[in-house]
């Protein structure tokens, strides 16, 4: 199911812009967005038919279907993972795996401060430790990635492209959709956004993508609060 890729980005761009504060160019507090970054990839690798999942017994593998590269850094590294990877790897596996690359907020964001989207800037936290932050430059392509989601989430609209579907449960499931619409709002289409997640429109195989980092954020979850209270 090859789909095009609206405003030229893919879905790990699409989701590090929506997980930006714009003028400050730091993360929104409370969002998985390692996760949501990891499960986009991996999603963006079946919609472009890279990579397919095939059943064995009650497991689903992650297997390669086209080596050809996708032009984008990030992606092309984790296609030849999965290519050269000694073992096969469930989908699960490789969501937890690409939320650990490293540097992976920095490469993301590097691609979208190239294309002018972004800028690259540097500010200090509490006046002693500097860091690398991101302001918008242009705010035309986060705007219309906005506008997908507002369509996708709050009309009863049926012909909802994939990728749509698809970024609209990834920042859902990861914090970041609360950051981007009204929070009241969001509470009243909860049905609307599980339909997303789990109706015909994404396919099975990427709502296996959801399940698997929606699996890996309440790991990460839970273990953030065990660390925070054994201190």
């Amino acid at each position: 199911m090859t789909t095009t890729r609206p405003g030229g980005l893919f879905l790990h761009e699409e989701v590090l812009l929506l997980s930006l504060r714009d003028k400050q160019g730091t993360i929104h507090f409370g969002t998985h967005y390692q996760h949501a970054l990891s499960a986009a990839l991996v999603a963006e690798l079946l919609l472009r038919e890279r990579v397919h999942v095939v059943e064995e017994g009650k497991k689903r593998f992650v297997e390669v279907s086209d080596r050809t590269p996708l032009s984008n850094d990030v992606l092309d590294e984790c296609l030849e993972r999965i290519a050269t990877a000694k073992r096969r790897g469930q989908v699960a596996r490789w969501v937890t795996t690409f939320a650990g690359m490293r540097h992976l907020k920095r490469r993301v964001a590097d691609g979208l401060v190239d294309r002018g989207i972004l800028k690259v800037d540097r500010d200090k936290v509490l006046l002693v430790f500097s860091r690398t932050i991101y302001p918008e430059r242009d705010p035309k392509p986060e705007r219309e990635i906005v506008k997908r989601l507002r369509r996708a989430i709050f009309t009863p609209a049926r012909d909802i492209d994939p990728r749509s579907a698809v970024l609209a449960s990834i920042a859902n499931a990861t914090g970041i959709l609360p950051h981007v619409f009204d929070k009241k709002r969001l509470k009243d289409r909860k049905k609307r956004l599980k339909d997303l997640t789990d109706g015909n429109v994404v396919g099975e195989a990427t709502r296996e993508v959801v399940r698997a980092m929606q699996a890996a954020v309440m790991v990460a979850s839970v273990a953030a609060t065990t660390a925070t209270a054994a201190r």
